[in-house]
Protein backbone atom coordinates (compact mmCIF):
# COMPACT_ATOMS: atom_id res chain seq x y z
CA UNK A 1 0.00 0.00 0.00
CA UNK A 2 1.37 3.78 -1.05
CA UNK A 3 1.87 5.65 1.56
CA UNK A 4 2.25 9.42 0.92
CA UNK A 5 1.60 12.95 2.44
CA UNK A 6 -2.90 14.08 1.13
CA UNK A 7 -1.43 17.76 1.29
CA UNK A 8 1.51 17.22 -1.44
CA UNK A 9 -0.30 19.00 -4.20
CA UNK A 10 2.95 19.42 -6.43
CA UNK A 11 3.50 15.73 -5.65
CA UNK A 12 0.42 14.19 -7.29
CA UNK A 13 0.40 16.35 -10.42
CA UNK A 14 3.89 15.90 -11.35
CA UNK A 15 5.18 12.60 -10.13
CA UNK A 16 3.95 9.50 -11.37
CA UNK A 17 4.56 6.23 -9.72
CA UNK A 18 4.22 2.52 -11.04
CA UNK A 19 0.36 2.00 -10.59
CA UNK A 20 -0.54 5.17 -11.77
CA UNK A 21 -3.59 5.14 -14.10
CA UNK A 22 -1.57 7.42 -17.12
CA UNK A 23 1.44 4.62 -17.48
CA UNK A 24 -1.16 2.22 -17.73
CA UNK A 25 -2.84 3.99 -20.40
CA UNK A 26 -0.79 5.66 -22.64
CA UNK A 27 -0.54 3.41 -25.42
CA UNK A 28 -4.33 3.30 -25.67
CA UNK A 29 -4.43 7.19 -25.28
CA UNK A 30 -1.57 7.61 -28.32
CA UNK A 31 -4.25 5.94 -30.26
CA UNK A 32 -6.98 7.88 -29.42
CA UNK A 33 -5.25 11.12 -30.17
CA UNK A 34 -4.23 9.95 -33.43
CA UNK A 35 -7.57 8.52 -34.28
CA UNK A 36 -8.94 11.94 -33.30
CA UNK A 37 -6.20 13.09 -35.47
CA UNK A 38 -7.27 11.68 -38.26
CA UNK A 39 -10.89 12.89 -38.69
CA UNK A 40 -10.21 16.21 -37.80
CA UNK A 41 -7.33 16.32 -40.81
CA UNK A 42 -10.41 15.03 -43.04
CA UNK A 43 -13.19 17.40 -41.75
CA UNK A 44 -10.84 20.74 -41.47
CA UNK A 45 -9.18 19.82 -45.11
CA UNK A 46 -11.84 17.92 -47.34
CA UNK A 47 -14.93 17.43 -45.97
CA UNK A 48 -15.78 20.86 -43.81
CA UNK A 49 -19.39 19.05 -42.71
CA UNK A 50 -19.46 22.26 -40.09
CA UNK A 51 -19.85 24.63 -43.10
CA UNK A 52 -22.77 23.16 -44.68
CA UNK A 53 -24.53 22.59 -41.46
CA UNK A 54 -24.73 19.08 -41.72
CA UNK A 55 -24.43 17.88 -38.20
CA UNK A 56 -26.13 19.75 -35.56
CA UNK A 57 -27.17 17.43 -32.29
CA UNK A 58 -24.12 15.47 -31.86
CA UNK A 59 -22.64 17.33 -29.44
CA UNK A 60 -26.24 17.37 -27.13
CA UNK A 61 -26.08 13.29 -27.46
CA UNK A 62 -22.49 13.19 -26.08
CA UNK A 63 -23.63 15.74 -23.24
CA UNK A 64 -26.73 13.08 -22.60
CA UNK A 65 -24.73 10.59 -22.60
CA UNK A 66 -22.10 11.89 -20.42
CA UNK A 67 -24.44 12.30 -18.00
CA UNK A 68 -25.41 9.02 -17.91
CA UNK A 69 -21.43 7.53 -18.23
CA UNK A 70 -20.53 9.65 -15.31
CA UNK A 71 -23.75 7.65 -12.94
CA UNK A 72 -22.37 4.28 -14.11
CA UNK A 73 -18.86 5.48 -13.24
CA UNK A 74 -19.81 7.00 -9.40
CA UNK A 75 -21.74 3.48 -8.77
CA UNK A 76 -18.76 1.82 -9.74
CA UNK A 77 -16.07 3.61 -7.91
CA UNK A 78 -18.09 3.31 -4.68
CA UNK A 79 -18.77 0.23 -5.12
CA UNK A 80 -15.23 -1.15 -5.52
CA UNK A 81 -13.96 1.43 -2.56
CA UNK A 82 -17.12 -0.27 -0.18
CA UNK A 83 -15.10 -3.95 -1.16
CA UNK A 84 -11.70 -2.31 -0.35
CA UNK A 85 -13.24 -0.58 2.89
CA UNK A 86 -15.27 -3.93 4.09
CA UNK A 87 -11.78 -6.07 3.59
CA UNK A 88 -9.87 -2.97 5.92
CA UNK A 89 -12.19 -3.63 8.95
CA UNK A 90 -12.07 -7.08 8.58
CA UNK A 91 -8.36 -7.31 8.60
CA UNK A 92 -8.60 -4.29 11.70
CA UNK A 93 -11.01 -6.71 13.83
CA UNK A 94 -8.61 -9.51 13.16
CA UNK A 95 -5.51 -7.40 14.42
CA UNK A 96 -7.65 -6.50 17.93
CA UNK A 97 -9.06 -9.99 18.23
CA UNK A 98 -5.92 -11.71 17.72
CA UNK A 99 -4.41 -9.24 20.76
CA UNK A 100 -7.79 -9.51 22.79
CA UNK A 101 -7.17 -13.70 22.53
CA UNK A 102 -3.19 -12.82 23.48
CA UNK A 103 -3.75 -10.85 26.51
CA UNK A 104 -6.29 -13.65 27.72
CA UNK A 105 -4.52 -16.43 27.13
CA UNK A 106 -1.51 -14.69 29.34
CA UNK A 107 -3.97 -13.38 31.79
CA UNK A 108 -5.32 -17.43 32.35
CA UNK A 109 -2.01 -19.33 31.43
CA UNK A 110 0.67 -19.66 34.40
CA UNK A 111 4.05 -17.76 33.86
CA UNK A 112 5.38 -21.49 33.71
CA UNK A 113 3.26 -23.17 31.16
CA UNK A 114 5.63 -22.36 28.64
CA UNK A 115 4.72 -24.53 26.22
CA UNK A 116 0.94 -23.85 25.78
CA UNK A 117 2.54 -20.45 25.75
CA UNK A 118 4.60 -21.24 22.86
CA UNK A 119 1.73 -22.70 21.18
CA UNK A 120 -0.30 -19.46 21.49
CA UNK A 121 2.52 -17.18 20.11
CA UNK A 122 3.20 -19.49 17.31
CA UNK A 123 -0.40 -20.21 16.30
CA UNK A 124 -2.39 -16.94 16.08
CA UNK A 125 0.32 -14.94 14.43
CA UNK A 126 0.09 -17.63 11.77
CA UNK A 127 -3.80 -17.46 11.65
CA UNK A 128 -2.81 -14.14 9.91
CA UNK A 129 -0.28 -15.47 7.63
CA UNK A 130 -2.22 -18.42 6.92
CA UNK A 131 -5.29 -15.66 6.42
CA UNK A 132 -3.00 -13.76 3.70
CA UNK A 133 -1.86 -16.52 1.96
CA UNK A 134 -5.43 -18.22 1.41
CA UNK A 135 -6.77 -14.61 0.13
CA UNK A 136 -3.75 -14.29 -2.49
CA UNK A 137 -4.11 -18.32 -3.33
CA UNK A 138 -0.84 -18.86 -2.80
CA UNK A 139 0.92 -21.88 -0.61
CA UNK A 140 1.36 -21.58 3.15
CA UNK A 141 4.58 -22.30 4.74
CA UNK A 142 4.64 -21.86 8.24
CA UNK A 143 8.08 -21.64 10.50
CA UNK A 144 7.21 -23.97 13.30
CA UNK A 145 9.61 -25.43 16.39
CA UNK A 146 9.00 -29.47 16.75
CA UNK A 147 9.87 -29.58 19.98
CA UNK A 148 7.38 -26.89 21.69
CA UNK A 149 4.28 -27.62 18.92
CA UNK A 150 4.39 -30.60 17.12
CA UNK A 151 0.47 -30.56 16.56
CA UNK A 152 0.81 -27.40 14.18
CA UNK A 153 2.59 -30.28 11.79
CA UNK A 154 0.34 -31.60 10.80
CA UNK A 155 -1.27 -28.66 8.47
CA UNK A 156 -2.34 -30.02 5.09
CA UNK A 157 -1.48 -26.80 2.90
CA UNK A 158 -3.48 -28.74 0.19
CA UNK A 159 -6.32 -27.98 2.01
CA UNK A 160 -8.35 -24.93 3.92
CA UNK A 161 -5.06 -23.65 5.58
CA UNK A 162 -7.06 -21.11 7.89
CA UNK A 163 -9.96 -23.59 9.16
CA UNK A 164 -7.69 -26.07 10.27
CA UNK A 165 -5.51 -23.40 12.32
CA UNK A 166 -8.43 -22.04 13.72
CA UNK A 167 -9.73 -26.04 14.51
CA UNK A 168 -6.30 -26.20 16.21
CA UNK A 169 -6.39 -23.27 18.29
CA UNK A 170 -10.06 -24.52 19.55
CA UNK A 171 -8.68 -28.20 19.79
CA UNK A 172 -5.87 -26.80 22.25
CA UNK A 173 -7.86 -24.39 24.22
CA UNK A 174 -10.84 -26.98 25.07
CA UNK A 175 -7.38 -29.53 26.30
CA UNK A 176 -6.96 -27.03 28.60
CA UNK A 177 -9.99 -26.69 29.99
CA UNK A 178 -10.46 -30.70 29.79
CA UNK A 179 -7.10 -30.35 31.86
CA UNK A 180 -8.53 -28.35 34.71
CA UNK A 181 -6.19 -25.12 33.43
CA UNK A 182 -9.22 -22.60 32.80
CA UNK A 183 -12.71 -22.43 33.73
CA UNK A 184 -15.94 -23.24 31.77
CA UNK A 185 -16.71 -18.98 32.44
CA UNK A 186 -13.29 -18.40 30.53
CA UNK A 187 -13.60 -21.15 28.03
CA UNK A 188 -17.20 -19.20 27.01
CA UNK A 189 -14.97 -15.82 27.17
CA UNK A 190 -11.62 -17.10 24.81
CA UNK A 191 -14.40 -18.53 22.52
CA UNK A 192 -15.26 -14.83 21.13
CA UNK A 193 -12.06 -14.22 19.72
CA UNK A 194 -11.55 -17.83 18.34
CA UNK A 195 -15.34 -17.70 16.67
CA UNK A 196 -14.48 -14.34 15.02
CA UNK A 197 -11.58 -15.93 13.04
CA UNK A 198 -13.77 -17.96 11.06
CA UNK A 199 -15.92 -15.13 10.63
CA UNK A 200 -13.50 -13.01 9.72
CA UNK A 201 -12.02 -15.72 6.88
CA UNK A 202 -15.24 -16.08 5.38
CA UNK A 203 -16.20 -12.34 5.00
CA UNK A 204 -12.88 -11.81 3.47
CA UNK A 205 -13.83 -14.59 1.35
CA UNK A 206 -17.00 -13.53 -0.07
CA UNK A 207 -15.30 -10.15 -0.84
CA UNK A 208 -12.49 -12.16 -2.82
CA UNK A 209 -15.17 -14.80 -4.42
CA UNK A 210 -18.07 -12.43 -5.02
CA UNK A 211 -16.90 -9.97 -8.17
CA UNK A 212 -18.37 -7.41 -9.92
CA UNK A 213 -20.62 -8.90 -12.10
CA UNK A 214 -19.72 -9.82 -15.26
CA UNK A 215 -22.40 -8.41 -17.56
CA UNK A 216 -22.37 -4.47 -15.67
CA UNK A 217 -18.04 -4.46 -16.10
CA UNK A 218 -18.45 -5.65 -19.65
CA UNK A 219 -21.07 -2.75 -20.31
CA UNK A 220 -18.87 -0.39 -18.83
CA UNK A 221 -15.93 -0.72 -20.73
CA UNK A 222 -18.03 -0.84 -23.93
CA UNK A 223 -19.88 2.13 -23.11
CA UNK A 224 -16.75 3.88 -22.52
CA UNK A 225 -15.00 2.72 -25.56
CA UNK A 226 -18.06 3.48 -27.91
CA UNK A 227 -18.70 6.97 -25.79
CA UNK A 228 -14.80 7.89 -26.92
CA UNK A 229 -14.56 7.00 -30.39
CA UNK A 230 -17.29 8.75 -31.57
CA UNK A 231 -16.79 12.09 -29.44
CA UNK A 232 -14.06 13.22 -32.72
CA UNK A 233 -17.38 13.43 -35.20
CA UNK A 234 -19.13 15.53 -32.27
CA UNK A 235 -16.29 18.27 -31.35
CA UNK A 236 -14.37 18.79 -34.48
CA UNK A 237 -16.71 20.46 -35.90
CA UNK A 238 -15.89 23.19 -33.22
CA UNK A 239 -12.69 22.36 -32.06
CA UNK A 240 -10.92 21.46 -34.96
CA UNK A 241 -7.56 19.96 -34.40
CA UNK A 242 -7.85 21.27 -30.63
CA UNK A 243 -9.81 17.67 -30.59
CA UNK A 244 -7.02 15.82 -30.26
CA UNK A 245 -5.76 16.32 -26.84
CA UNK A 246 -9.77 16.90 -25.48
CA UNK A 247 -10.66 13.59 -26.42
CA UNK A 248 -7.39 12.07 -25.14
CA UNK A 249 -7.58 13.77 -22.13
CA UNK A 250 -11.66 12.76 -21.45
CA UNK A 251 -10.68 9.02 -22.27
CA UNK A 252 -7.91 9.40 -19.65
CA UNK A 253 -10.10 10.36 -17.10
CA UNK A 254 -13.35 7.72 -17.47
CA UNK A 255 -10.76 4.78 -18.32
CA UNK A 256 -8.59 6.05 -15.28
CA UNK A 257 -11.78 5.88 -13.52
CA UNK A 258 -12.55 2.30 -14.56
CA UNK A 259 -8.61 1.13 -13.96
CA UNK A 260 -8.83 2.40 -10.31
CA UNK A 261 -12.04 0.39 -9.62
CA UNK A 262 -10.38 -2.83 -10.76
CA UNK A 263 -7.45 -2.24 -8.75
CA UNK A 264 -8.86 -1.83 -5.28
CA UNK A 265 -12.50 -4.11 -5.48
CA UNK A 266 -10.14 -7.11 -5.05
CA UNK A 267 -8.22 -5.82 -2.03
CA UNK A 268 -6.49 -8.77 -1.04
CA UNK A 269 -3.57 -8.76 -3.60
CA UNK A 270 -0.38 -7.26 -4.31
CA UNK A 271 -0.98 -3.91 -6.00
CA UNK A 272 0.40 -0.98 -5.34
CA UNK A 273 -3.36 0.29 -3.69
CA UNK A 274 -4.31 -3.07 -1.92
CA UNK A 275 -4.32 -3.82 1.66
CA UNK A 276 -1.15 -3.81 3.56
CA UNK A 277 -1.82 -7.21 4.68
CA UNK A 278 2.13 -7.77 5.11
CA UNK A 279 2.55 -4.97 7.38
CA UNK A 280 -0.61 -6.48 9.96
CA UNK A 281 0.97 -9.32 9.74
CA UNK A 282 4.27 -8.56 11.12
CA UNK A 283 2.23 -6.75 13.40
CA UNK A 284 0.59 -9.10 14.99
CA UNK A 285 3.48 -11.37 14.87
CA UNK A 286 4.92 -8.51 17.24
CA UNK A 287 2.20 -7.15 19.43
CA UNK A 288 1.78 -11.07 20.24
CA UNK A 289 5.19 -11.81 21.05
CA UNK A 290 5.63 -8.54 23.24
CA UNK A 291 2.01 -10.22 25.37
CA UNK A 292 2.92 -13.89 25.74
Amino acid sequence: MIQYNPKDWLGFIFRFHKSDTFIKLWPMILLICLYSGIIAFFEVEYWKWSEANKVKNIVLMHSLLGFVISLLLVFRTNTAYDRWWEGRKQWGALVNNSRNLAIKINALLPKNDVQNRAFFKTAIPQYAVALKNHLRQESTRLALDEAEHPELLDIDHDKHVPNQLAALLFKKVNSLFEAGKIKGEQLIIINTELQSFTEICGACERIKNTPIPFSYSAFLKKFIFFYVMTLPWGYVFNLGYLVIPVVGFIFYVLASLELVAEEIEDPFGTDSNDLPMDKMCANIQKHISELL
